[in-house]
């Protein structure tokens, strides 16, 4: 799998499934994430990480909300 990565800016796209629906007004918690909900009970969260540090600052988000993490994938999902 390969990163979207903006070459002007180094920022690379990321994909966050957690558990439990989540609506749009969560995006504004995930400053610069677009929020979207999956049928199987999921939400996606899709945005720009600059680096590493970032992404952890993402998953810390996450766990201090008390979120189920499912999976972190590099590039929008269903890109490969």
């Amino acid at each position: 799998m390969t990163r979207e990565r903006n070459p002007a800016n180094g920022v690379s796209i990321y994909t966050i499934r957690v558990d439990g629906w989540m609506d749009d007004r969560w995006a504004r918690v995930f400053d610069g994430f677009s929020v979207s909900q999956d049928p199987d009970g999921t939400s996606r969260l899709t945005g720009p990480v600059a680096d590493q540090a970032a992404l952890h600052a993402v998953i810390k988000r996450i766990r201090s909300l008390g979120m189920v993490l499912i999976s972190i994938n590099p590039g929008k999902e269903g890109q490969e």
